[in-house]
């Protein structure tokens, strides 16, 4: 039976977030039909948000605030997250979705800077392809989770 948090991720639900390597953004299209697109991401230690950059591999438009993604959130900021978790052995399986609200967050909006010095820091770390990538110059998005609901996540399960 999934289990549920209202605007909180349990320690579960962050342990299995902080292990996955990629998830699922999905925006909404204008005409209502989701928009699902795999995402690398670095989940907040303070809290229920994940950044995802808008990196430079290469994409359909060299603009990054040109991408499909970007103009789904700006009309319509509500995202899903999907992390899952596949296995031979079904007893492995599990799942995980986040709701929440997007913002394109460019370079130079005026934050902290160390704020964006910190999220990227931890995308290096976390992805080591991202030391050739100029991730200073290019848009983040930044997404708050509302609500997140869960499947298969347990102790023994989640050791990996």
């Amino acid at each position: 039976m999934p289990t549920e948090s209202a605007a909180v991720v349990s320690a579960a639900q962050r342990r299995f977030i902080e292990v996955a390597r990629r998830a699922v953004l999905v925006t909404i299209m204008p005409d209502g039909r989701p928009r699902p697109i795999p995402i690398c991401f670095s989940l907040d230690p303070a809290g229920p948000v994940l950044y995802t950059p808008l990196d430079d591999k290469p994409k359909r438009s060299s603009d990054p605030l040109a991408l499909a993604r970007v103009r789904d959130i700006e009309a319509d900021s509500r995202v899903t997250v999907l992390v899952d978790r596949w296995d031979e052995d079904w007893t492995r399986l599990a799942w995980l979705r986040a709701e929440g609200l997007a913002t394109i967050m460019a370079p130079g909006t005026p934050d902290d800077p160390h704020w964006r010095e910190a999220v990227i820091a931890a995308l290096r770390v976390r992805y080591p392809q991202y030391a050739a990538h100029k991730l200073e110059t290019r848009p983040l998005i930044r997404v708050e989770f509302e609500r997140v609901t869960s499947w298969g996540l347990t102790s023994s399960v989640d050791r990996r």
